[in-house]
């Protein structure tokens, strides 16, 4: 999920209309009070900054950013009319990974958005995920259900991986394809549901935790949807 902060409603809507077209999930918030009440709930991949808005300006919601445990290290991509060096340099001092003045292209952004997922998915990979009877060691490829070692072959782990490591994260079957298979959606979304399927049937009674979100993808913990 990717959290855009945005006034301009224009800007906002054609942001999130791109980025949901290329299979990067993503909302848009007016008003910092809506981005803060819904990072209380779920905690995005990703965060678009504008600097000039209502209520508080980027720049105080950066700072705040930086200063929690829990988000410190947070991708966040800076947008602003405020395109001058020293602004770039006042967004980069801030702790901004990327600063984009407006306008911008709207496939360049996408592909900056991609090179900075890119650049933090593969940062500090926790030694093992733990969810209720369920224990999984990315670093030694090993999964225990109840303290038995469940064999799975290769893109199953790396699914199974992808969801703990973003949990309560709904991924689109095309976020699916492209994290872990390396191509784009193509409308055939068998390969994400078969191997989904195999893999809770291998998982047995941890089965229960990769839940299905209708109409759009999976996602792993939480109540059942």
């Amino acid at each position: 999920m990717i959290y855009l902060v945005e006034d301009d409603e224009n800007i906002r809507e054609l942001v999130i209309y791109t980025l949901n077209s290329q299979g990067l999930e993503a909302e848009g918030f007016s008003r910092p009070s809506q981005f803060w009440k819904a990072m209380e709930v779920t905690t995005p991949s990703l965060v678009l900054l504008d600097i000039m808005l209502p209520e508080e300006d980027g720049l105080s919601i950066l700072k705040k950013l930086r200063s929690s445990q829990e988000t410190g290290k947070l991708p966040v991509i800076m947008l602003t009319a405020k395109g001058s060096e020293y602004d770039t340099v006042m967004g980069l001092d801030s702790g901004a990974d990327d600063y984009i003045p407006k306008p911008f292209r709207m496939m360049e952004l996408i592909s900056r958005v991609r090179a900075l997922l890119r650049r933090t998915e593969g940062q500090e990979k926790p030694q093992e995920y733990i969810l209720g009877e369920l224990t999984v060691s990315p670093s030694r490829h090993v999964v225990r259900v109840d303290g038995k070692e469940v064999t799975l072959t290769l893109k199953e782990f790396e699914l199974l991986c992808l969801l703990l490591s973003k949990q309560e994260t709904v991924f689109s079957r095309s976020q699916l394809l492209d994290r872990i298979w390396g191509y784009e959606f193509d409308g055939e979304s068998r390969t994400i549901d078969v191997h989904v399927r195999t893999l809770r049937q291998k998982l047995g009674s941890a089965g229960k935790y990769i839940k299905t979100v209708r109409g759009i993808g999976y996602k792993i913990g939480g109540k059942t949807v």
